[in-house]
């Protein structure tokens, strides 16, 4: 299974029969600091409808469409905000379950609340856990810490924060999401790139840098 972070909250993920999954493309324009995804998937995943999560328009389609093996894909419906979505409105979080991978994948979206026991009984255990950690429009680093120690997935990859020359102004860097983490010290801390050729066999943090960057 390859994974590359195109940006903000954007990857684009390929699983072991050869079908793509794009999940949160953003539209041209719409984050500071990142040029246009071009990016070719099977399948688009959309966690809400802001422009920096629905750039559906910017994801090519296969020249020949896929015809093996279909993942399965489920959905979790919660918030973007911490008062049920009266500031942002929902947030969907997808868990793409792959058994050619023997992998679950699930991708946060811009959550902004707490999860429930059932919610958290579902992720649990995960094999890959995109989760934002920049605050203001999503949680921030404590609260996507505290989240990830609850599920407790083999590999944690942080998402949707600002770097020296991308994201917007009013959230924050990885770094104290990165701190908390190895204070923990019971997974290792890798420096992946934009790009990944397989997931990590033990516990990891993995910190992917935007392919998108400009």
């Amino acid at each position: 299974m390859e994974v590359t972070y195109i940006g903000h909250a954007c990857f684009l993920i390929k699983l072991s029969t050869g079908y793509s999954i794009c999940f949160d493309p953003y539209a041209s324009g719409s984050v500071p600091g990142l040029s246009d995804i071009a990016v070719t998937a099977d399948s688009v995943n959309c966690s809400h409808k802001h422009a920096d999560h629905y750039g559906y328009e910017e994801v090519l389609s296969p020249d020949e469409p896929y015809s093996g093996e279909l993942p399965e894909i489920e959905y979790i419906q919660s918030f973007h905000d911490e008062v049920q979505g009266a500031k942002r409105g929902t947030n969907t979080i997808t868990i793409v379950n792959s058994l050619s991978d023997n992998a679950k994948i699930v991708h946060m979206g811009d959550i902004g609340c707490d999860l429930t026991s059932d919610q958290l009984a579902r992720l649990k255990g995960c094999d890959l856990l995109m989760i934002p950690v920049g605050g203001f429009y999503t949680i921030d680093s404590k609260k996507a810490f505290e989240i990830t120690s609850l599920i407790d997935p083999k590999v944690v990859i942080p998402m949707h924060f600002r770097g020296r020359s991308f994201g917007y102004d009013v959230i924050s860097g990885r770094e104290e999401f990165v701190d908390l983490i190895k204070a923990r010290a019971d997974r290792a801390v890798v420096d992946a790139g934009s790009h990944i050729e397989a997931l990590p066999v033990e516990k990891t943090l993995l910190l992917m840098d935007p392919l998108r960057n400009l």
